[in-house]
C-alpha cells in the first residue's frame, strides 16, 4: 500500500520543522556565553594597586612586586597603623613630590576585606557579603568603586620615590565602573 501524497507532504513538512528546530537549537548552543562581568573586575581588584592595601595579614605591601611596607608598618587596631606609626604620619590627601602616595583617609582595608590568595569566585563572594565588605549593598559598592578617592588613587598612583610613574590598575576607571554596574545588575552573580 502506497502512502497518500497528502501524508508524504505532511511528513516532509514535519521533518523540515524538526530539522530547523535542531539547527536553531545548535546555533543557540554555539553562541558564546556572556562572560560574568566580575571576571574582568577581578583583574583590577587582584592588581597590586588594590592588593597592597587588602592583605589577609596585618602588613601592607608596596610596589608591583608587593614587598612588605618599609619601616615594619602594621595594621593597628583601626586599620590606620600602630600607635607611633600611623598611616597619616606619611600619607596625606594626595601624592607628594617625594614619592609618598596619598589619598584621603589612607588606611588598610579591614582584615575581613583581605583578598590575598582568594580565587576569583572567593573574591566575588567576599566583596558582595555585607558582613565582610564594610556593610555595603551592591549599590553602595558601585558608589565606592565610582567615587571613593582612595579607590580612585589606583588609577592615578603618581610617581615612586625614584621619580618613575607607578603602574596604574590595568583597566580604565570608567570601564570598571560600567563592569561593576553590570555585575550589580546581575545581583552580584559570581563566576
Amino acid at each position: 500500500m502506497k502512502p497518500s501524497p497528502r501524508f508524504a507532504f505532511g511528513g516532509a513538512i514535519a521533518a523540515a520543522f524538526i530539522l530547523s528546530a535542531l539547527v536553531a537549537s545548535r546555533q543557540a548552543d554555539s553562541q558564546p556565553a556572556q562572560p560574568n562581568p566580575f571576571t574582568k573586575i577581578a583583574t583590577v581588584l587582584q592588581h597590586p594597586r588594590c592588593m597592597n592595601c587588602h592583605p589577609r595579614d596585618d602588613h601592607p605591601r608596596q610596589g608591583i612586586d608587593r614587598h612588605l611596607h618599609t619601616m615594619s608598618i602594621t595594621r593597628g587596631a583601626d586599620n590606620q597603623g600602630a600607635i607611633g606609626a600611623r598611616c597619616s604620619a606619611c600619607h596625606r590627601d594626595e601624592n607628594n613630590d617625594t614619592g609618598v602616595p596619598g589619598a584621603p583617609h589612607w588606611h588598610l582595608a579591614p582584615a575581613s576585606m583581605g583578598w590575598q590568595g582568594l580565587s576569583v569566585t572567593e573574591l566575588c563572594n567576599t566583596l558582595k557579603d555585607p558582613k565582610l565588605n564594610g556593610n555595603r549593598s551592591l549599590a553602595q559598592l558601585v558608589t565606592h568603586m565610582s567615587e571613593d578617592k582612595l579607590v580612585l588613587w589606583g588609577w592615578a598612583p603618581g610617581k615612586d620615590v625614584e621619580g618613575k610613574d607607578r603602574e596604574p590598575v590595568p583597566i580604565p576607571h570608567d570601564e570598571v565602573v560600567g563592569l561593576v554596574k553590570a555585575w550589580a545588575a546581575t545581583g552580584g552573580a559570581c563566576p
